[in-house]
């Protein structure tokens, strides 16, 4: 094999391997704070979305908020500077999608929306945990 085409395959795989990083460890990366993605039923009757309509892939913090007992999806933390929020899907961008999907669903600026579940109403919001109070 030729030097040039040697070093060509070198520099593929390095330029692979970099971008397989920076899909796995912005998720590993954390510090500070909690975030999760919170939902407390409500007898709001205003404008709603219709979290049957949406598809757990895209939408993995509500999801697993509506299913757990307490109300409450994963933890997710910020990474340093904002490195991670560039590569991560976080509760604060479904937040923000809501408002896309139905601006009249959205409450308080956009920082609460009403979502339609299984026939039930849900207030979803972001609730900040400081790290020494979670549970873990």
């Amino acid at each position: 094999m030729r030097r040039i085409m040697r070093n060509a395959l070198v520099v593929v795989a390095l330029v692979m391997v970099v971008l397989l990083a920076l899909g796995a460890v912005p998720s590993l990366l954390g510090s500070g704070d909690y975030y999760y993605l919170e939902v407390t039923a409500t007898d709001d009757d205003g404008s709603a979305i219709d979290a049957a309509e949406l598809s757990e892939n895209r939408y993995p913090f509500l999801m697993s908020a509506l299913a757990a007992d307490d109300g409450r999806s994963a933890g997710y933390q910020r990474g340093p500077g904002e490195f991670k929020e560039w590569f991560t899907h976080s509760p604060f961008d479904e937040l923000d999608s809501f408002s896309q999907l139905n601006e009249n669903a959205t409450r308080d600026d956009g920082d609460r929306a009403i979502v339609d579940f299984q026939g039930e109403r849900y207030s979803v919001e972001i609730v900040r945990v400081s790290e020494g109070e979670v549970d873990d």
